[in-house]
């Protein structure tokens, strides 16, 4: 019989014979790596953030509407809190962008008095810092304010009010930001955004006065009875043991000192205030004055030594950290979060990228000394304010910085209340504190003066004229008149 289609029906059987190999090359092929081993699926269900909507189709650009407002939100579990938030929660939204972004927050005060938004720790134009008479008006109920500038610096920093700050911080105002460096190494492990705050709430969930405490309060500084993490009471990880995890540690409590440490482990600083520091340092505890930050790794294991059998969780504790007069005497330990360790077999941790960030050193050949007195002033009616160099904000001079000028400042603590001290708008290097250097270079914006101690930190004031404030961030110091202003020309 004539073959009609000889060509086709050549090409059939090299079609077939190709298919034929390639089963026999898929079956013959090694197996696929396997999967690397991975959280649980609710790993980080309790400590999950609100997210600010995206509004600008710019991959360059993150654009938000932000509203300060009263909202009803559950502190005590099973009661009602009508808190201060950003778009009705506590924290408020993550805002996330990458080194080189414009932010563009269109933000509405919807509060009962008047507000602003200090960027806290971002390097931006001074007209961007949110400082009430010296940056920008403060923002009336019912105002509207845009904040518009670019992100320079990678990092973890946040967000909240420079007016009535410790009012406003302690009934809820405050946010995280983090900006992204796309450069920076994989495998640095699962990421967390912890945000540590405290809460002065009754137990029908009844804010209590920000003034609670009177001069005293003021005085100590007010903490508050609960401790929060992403505005929950001890929320749980659920996690799978041996996996290395990343977590980025906000302080935004107006007082309080978080001193943590988790049984049996130890946290490998990678970051701090400015973004990674030099190099990575090991430590057994971590200590967070108030509104610095720290990006730690750790690698939850459950092991005799840290966990009971009986026990399915490790404790994150805070443990009490003597910041002054009594702020320590009889307290214990609280617990912050637990780790779940999810039902598989422990897994191994790949290992740790290098890191190591060229953190050039500033030179203090040149630079101009300012001496800083951080004290507290009786006045004649026997009433008393805290203040710069012997006189409240109000009554201070300012300090005067040139473009480009190196400065050396010497602050000094004659309280017997530890004050860290916060910068705005730059970065500096701490020298050493009571005479003593640090271990590892890094950006600083905050760092704590002890009991009858002495900072001494360098800072360059590279750009950016204008006013920039500073003071102590235990906020009810800052509002009694431990702040001052630096004016740049």
């Amino acid at each position: 019989m004539h073959d009609k289609h000889p060509l086709q029906r050549t090409l059939a059987l090299q079609l077939g014979t190709a298919i034929l190999a390639a089963l026999r090359l898929s079956c013959s092929a090694p197996a696929a790596e396997p999967l690397p081993p991975s959280q649980p699926a609710t790993f980080g269900d309790e400590l999950a953030l609100g997210v600010a909507l995206d509004l600008s189709a710019d991959p360059n650009v993150l654009e938000v509407n932000l509203e300060a407002r009263l909202g009803d939100v559950e502190l005590v579990p099973g009661k009602t809190t009508q808190a201060w938030t950003y778009d009705g929660g506590v924290p408020g939204p993550l805002l996330r962008a990458k080194v080189g972004d414009r932010l563009l927050v269109h933000f509405k005060n919807s509060l009962p008095e008047p507000t602003t938004i200090h960027w806290h720790g971002l390097r931006i134009p001074a007209a961007m810092d949110g400082v009430p008479g010296h940056s920008q008006d403060a923002i009336p109920p019912g105002g509207t304010f845009d904040y518009d500038f670019v992100l320079p610096d990678a990092g973890t920093y946040w967000y909240h009010p420079h007016f009535a700050s410790a009012k406003q911080v302690g009934n809820g105002l405050y946010g995280p930001i983090i900006v992204d460096d796309p450069l920076e190494p994989e495998g640095l492990g699962d990421e967390l955004i912890l945000v540590l705050s405290d809460a002065s709430v009754a137990a029908d969930g009844a804010l209590h006065p920000a003034d609670n405490g009177g001069s005293l309060g003021t005085l100590f500084g007010r903490e508050g009875g609960m401790l929060l993490v992403n505005g929950r009471i001890n929320p749980t990880i659920h996690a799978r043991a041996g996996l290395r995890q990343r977590w980025r540690i906000i302080n935004a409590a107006r007082s309080r000192f978080f001193q943590l440490s988790l049984p049996g482990h130890s946290f490998t600083r990678i970051g701090g205030d400015g973004g990674f520091i030099a190099t990575p340092e090991v430590s057994t505890s971590l200590a967070l004055a108030a509104a610095e930050r720290a990006d730690v790794l750790v690698e939850p294991t459950k092991t005799a030594s840290d966990v009971e059998p009986s026990e399915q969780a490790l404790v994150l504790r805070w443990t009490p950290h003597d910041r002054g007069f009594g702020t320590a005497f009889m307290r214990t330990e609280e617990d912050v979060l637990h780790i779940e360790f999810a039902n598989e077999e422990p897994a191994q941790a790949s290992p740790l990228p290098e890191l190591r960030r060229l953190i050039p050193e500033l030179d203090p050949a040149s630079a101009t000394l300012v001496d800083i007195s951080l004290t507290l002033n009786q006045r004649d009616d026997g009433t008393f304010s805290m203040g710069i160099n012997g006189v409240p904000s109000w009554e201070a001079e300012h300090v005067k910085a040139t473009l480009g000028e190196t400065q050396i400042w010497s602050v000094s603590n004659s309280m017997a209340w530890d004050h860290p001290f916060h910068l705005h708008g730059f970065f500096f290097q701490v020298l050493d504190v009571n005479g003593v250097a640090p271990t590892v270079r890094e950006w600083k914006d905050t760092a704590n003066v002890p009991v009858d101690g002495k900072l001494r930190f360098i800072v360059n004031f590279d750009a950016r004229p204008g006013m920039w404030m500073f003071h102590c961030h235990i906020l009810d110091h800052a509002d009694a008149g431990m702040m001052g202003m630096i004016r740049l020309e």
